[in-house]
């Protein structure tokens, strides 16, 4: 049975109300961007768009299966006035938040698995604060640069990442085996006892090096680079490898955001509304994902991430764009 009449109003009342605030939030950010100093109006009008927008990210975030971190650091550094440092510090906090938040929950449920993340974290967070340092250290339009050319790179394998609920593990490989990551979880879906096992261990171990380097350096979180390593390349059973990644973020994004907060990077101006407006999304998104589109949502987060892209590749390059 389809969703009730007034279940459809109130979902394209909401996409009015979206289209209403961030067009002319947007288009005020963009054109007012080269220095917040210089803009003539009050503190607080910036704190109440960027609220309004992160409202936004949090529905988009939840309908579109990405984190609010990667939505997040290429809208506001593209279209908002505010240093490509403070947008990272604040990024992280964002994607940290979900991720206290959460984590308790999927450990309760047998879903993260501490043997995973243990390993994986211990390289990702060490990686995560080089990342922060490198980023920190670099000129702006050097990472602005970098920035764009990542997020382009995550629409990219979004569109070509393809997904397997419980992968094929002929046999644990030898690290695997000594470190002794495996486990058995309840597929409430199927009924069934699933018995996991990993492998590739040392090629995946190895990739969160850049992982946690990516992570750090831009203020993202990780959880768009997690799932393909742990589910694809080691084997990992989709739902482990997810609340795997989101267990993850709290560890990851720890490491790295006491960087930018010792850097005094992080500003309660920005952080307050941002976490407060995602959370706030979040809660919408959760409502409206039982009637919205999944594929029609997925596509329309990776083309705004492809425009955010763009924005932040030229905008490192000091090519006008908008």
């Amino acid at each position: 049975m389809g969703p009730s009449f007034k279940a459809k109003q109130l979902f394209w009342l909401f996409f009015a109300f979206i289209l209403f605030w961030i067009s002319p939030a947007v288009l005020f950010a963009s054109e007012t961007a080269p220095s917040v100093a210089a803009s003539s109006y009050a503190w607080w009008v910036w704190a109440l768009i960027l609220f309004v927008v992160t409202i936004v990210m949090g529905v988009l975030a939840v309908l579109g299966g990405v984190g609010g971190g990667v939505l997040f650091v290429p809208i506001i550094s593209g279209f908002f006035p505010f240093h490509l440092d403070f947008v990272r510090g604040t990024g992280l906090l964002v994607a940290l938040a979900g991720a206290l938040a959460a984590g308790p929950g999927l450990l309760k449920a047998n879903l993260a698995s501490l043997r995973l993340a243990i390993p994986v974290a211990l390289i990702a967070s060490t990686f995560a604060i080089i990342g922060a340092m490198i980023g920190l250290a670099l000129p702006t339009h050097i990472v602005q640069i970098s920035l764009g050319a990542t997020i382009l790179g995550i629409c990219v394998l979004m569109i070509t990442s393809k997904k397997s609920d419980v992968p094929d593990v002929p046999a644990a490989d030898r690290l695997s085996s000594v470190l002794g990551i495996y486990g058995v979880y309840h597929e409430a879906s199927s009924g069934k006892i699933i018995d996991w096992k990993i492998h590739h261990t040392v090629l995946g171990l190895t990739l969160f090096i850049a992982v946690g380097i990516m992570a750090g350096m831009f203020g993202l979180g990780a959880g768009w680079a997690n799932v393909p390593v742990l589910n694809l390349l080691m084997g990992a059973p989709l739902k482990i490898s997810v609340a795997t990644s989101k267990f993850l973020l709290s560890i990851t994004d720890t490491s790295a955001a006491w960087i930018y907060m010792n850097q005094g990077c992080v500003l309660p101006l920005m952080v307050v509304p941002s976490l407060v407006g995602i959370m706030l999304g979040s809660f919408v998104g959760v409502r409206l994902l039982k009637i919205a589109k999944p594929t029609f949502i997925r596509w329309m987060v990776i083309g705004i991430l492809a425009f955010a892209g763009i924005k932040a590749l030229t905008k490192g390059l000091g090519i006008s764009f908008m």
